[in-house]
């Protein structure tokens, strides 16, 4: 039996950054995720790292300006959660309603108010747990 090379998994370092276009993408994609999952304003810019009222008026209205790193990580992550529940539930409203549901995992508080916590490693954690969830079926 003869082995063959595996090509390596490439380090974080060697993962392309998020670019501009891309960015614009992800902001256009959460401002309907947000209104699927029947966000506040105020609970959109929390989730988006404390964004001021005026930047997520203009994103609403279709203009996105420069959007930093850790903002576009913010919403890879807001994404990621989004796939989850996707996957998790057939039905889409299912799933955007789950969000706000109170949780016995989560203490008996909802998704929504774990995320709401502000900080982008809360954002990480729901969906590294989301991931988990449907890994286990």
């Amino acid at each position: 039996m003869q082995l063959h090379p595996i090509d390596p998994t490439p380090s974080r370092d060697q993962i392309s950054a998020i670019t501009d276009a891309e960015g614009g993408a992800l902001a256009r994609a959460t401002v309907n995720l947000f209104q699927a999952w029947g966000l506040t304003d105020a609970e959109a810019r929390n989730l988006l790292g404390g964004m001021s009222a005026r930047t997520w008026a203009r994103w609403k209205e279709g203009t996105i300006g420069r959007v930093d790193r850790d903002l576009k990580m913010r919403m890879a992550h807001l994404m990621g959660i989004h796939k989850g529940l996707r996957y998790l539930f057939r039905d889409p409203a299912r799933g955007y309603a789950w969000v706000r549901k109170p949780n016995a995992a989560f203490g008996g508080s909802s998704a929504l108010d774990f995320m709401l916590r502000g900080e982008i490693s809360d954002l990480a954690r729901m969906r590294d747990w989301l991931d988990a969830e449907r890994g286990a079926w």
